[in-house]
């Protein structure tokens, strides 16, 4: 959003607040031209997931759910759609409370139709019946939302999210990203990904699950939704990318699965 001139694929300054200066834009990592496909990922699957919650809003879709939703400022940026949908946040009990801490701090007011919901995955809580636990309606559909997370995160664990919410009520649409395996990438895409894994292995969060776009709705199958598309790094670019004069690309390692019920 800062670094790129307009059109801006997403904007979030709240998000900006959130995570404040904190020398984090002095990381190698972060240098602009090394970041410049990852942040492009970053927000193409942002704007991808809220043109889809405002689509299935406008079908009167009643809930959404995001899943590790980390620093998610959707219910605080866009109080009009927000107030429409009940919302919950789902993730770990620490890094939720670092940022409830963080919003009342910055005066930032948390919508009525926000839930906050902490579930402490490692210890084996079901965040279904957490969800169960503070309101959600499991007779009504929703839009549950998963970014970032299903590298992180062995196949039969994917697996048993899929299972989770492929068991939600009738009409509701499941996205989530996955990374595309390492043999599916450019030569130059492939050394970048290597170099992004290597880092977070070394940082104790390796990745643990790649897939190609068969096995990840082949898996979707398995789990029981009644279909499931694959939507490309290429789909993400002809939508929101396409004639920058930037060069901005958001690249083909990140995809999604959309699935319904």
């Amino acid at each position: 959003m800062e670094l790129d001139p307009e059109p801006h694929v997403f904007k979030d300054e709240v998000g900006a607040e959130l995570v404040g200066e904190e020398g984090w834009r002095n990381r190698p990592d972060m240098d602009p031209a090394f970041s410049k496909p990852m942040r492009a990922s970053v927000v193409g699957r942002a704007r991808f997931v809220e043109d889809l919650v405002e689509r299935e809003a406008e079908k009167g879709i009643p809930q959404y759910v995001i899943l590790g939703a980390g620093l998610d400022t959707f219910a605080q940026r866009k109080p009009g759609l927000a107030s429409r949908l009940q919302v919950f946040e789902v993730d770990q009990p620490g890094p939720q409370a670092w940022k409830r801490k963080r919003l009342s701090e910055l005066g930032i007011k948390t919508p009525d139709s926000l839930r906050f919901v902490p579930v402490d995955f490692e210890a084996g809580q079901s965040w279904r019946e957490r969800l169960v636990a503070v309101g959600f309606d499991e007779r009504k559909p929703a839009v549950i939302v998963s970014t970032g997370v299903s590298m992180y995160l062995t196949k039969e664990a994917n697996l048993t999210t899929l299972r989770q919410a492929a068991g939600l009520a009738p009409g509701s649409t499941l996205a989530m990203t996955f990374m595309l395996s390492l043999d599916r990438l450019g030569a130059e895409e492939r050394s970048t990904m290597e170099f992004v894994m290597g880092k977070a292995k070394a940082s104790g969060t390796p990745f643990l699950s790649l897939f190609s776009p068969h096995e990840i709705t082949a898996l979707a199958g398995q789990a029981g939704f009644k279909c499931a598309t694959h939507v490309s790094g290429e789909d993400i670019r002809r939508r929101y990318f396409a004639g920058r004069a930037d060069g901005l690309d958001a690249g083909d390692a990140e995809a999604f699965l959309v699935a319904e019920t």
